[in-house]
């Protein structure tokens, strides 16, 4: 459990410091893309490698498989009503910046779930990689909106704290609620948690990687250097 909550705390500290860097020396949107980008490919090895390797290997594909597909399917719907909840709201004047949170949270916790159930089999370093180099670019956006938004630098940096706590809880939850689970059981929240994460990769990570490039093609390579860097940590 120790190893877990140095974990939690790891991983959502990305989150308060993303936006403390926003608010007192904002980086240029190419060094947010290029963190992206790296966070992206950086979970495309730990749900191949770590996750989904994992579930299979403990439950064969009748198990793996179903888990990983609802697992995405789940977070595909939950992210769409929260889209059309969200997109209304801002509509009426709600500010982006809280509909970039509401986003960051939806995703961050199937993240941080996962590196929970991750934590039962071994030490998820790749995992805890990504989510961190994920969290700061994502908490740097959020905050320059709030702050854009007319929102105080005391408030932002409680609203992000908050939500960090509770993406670390995520965490303790994941992990506290499958210790001890027999390894068959462990295949499904394993591949659950392996289709949610990818599903959240491909709905926000990438596209917001590109769309903070404005549609710069070298973008592509942090993405791959991301995967590099993490597939040789996972693999030491």
């Amino acid at each position: 459990m120790s190893r877990a909550i140095l974990f939690a705390v790891i991983a959502s500290a990305a989150l308060p410091l993303g936006s403390a860097v926003a608010l007192w020396r904002p980086p240029r949107r190419r060094v947010v893309a290029a963190l992206l980008a790296f966070a992206s490919g950086a979970l495309i090895t730990a749900i191949a490698f770590e996750l989904f390797e994992d579930a299979f290997a403990h439950g064969g594909a009748w198990r793996a498989a179903p888990a990983f597909l609802a697992g995405a399917t789940i977070f595909i719907l939950v992210d769409s009503w929260l889209d059309r909840r969200t997109r209304s709201r801002h509509a009426a004047g709600a500010s982006a910046g809280f509909v970039f949170l509401a986003g960051v949270t939806l995703d961050g916790l199937p993240e941080n779930l996962a590196m929970g159930v991750g934590l039962v089999e071994s030490a998820s370093a790749t995992l805890l990689i990504a989510i961190f180099v994920s969290n700061l670019p994502e908490a740097l956006v959020g905050a320059q909106k709030m702050k854009e938004a007319g929102l105080g630098r005391g408030r932002i940096m409680l609203i992000w704290s908050a939500t960090a706590l509770v993406l670390a809880l995520a965490v303790i939850v994941g992990y506290g609620a499958l210790e001890g689970v027999d390894k068959r059981t462990l295949a499904w929240p394993l591949g659950f948690a392996a289709g949610a994460a990818l599903a959240a990769l491909a709905d926000t990570l990438m596209p917001e990687a590109f769309e903070e490039a404005r549609e710069d093609p070298n973008i592509a390579y942090f993405t791959a250097l991301g995967f590099l860097l993490s597939f040789l940590v996972s693999a030491a």
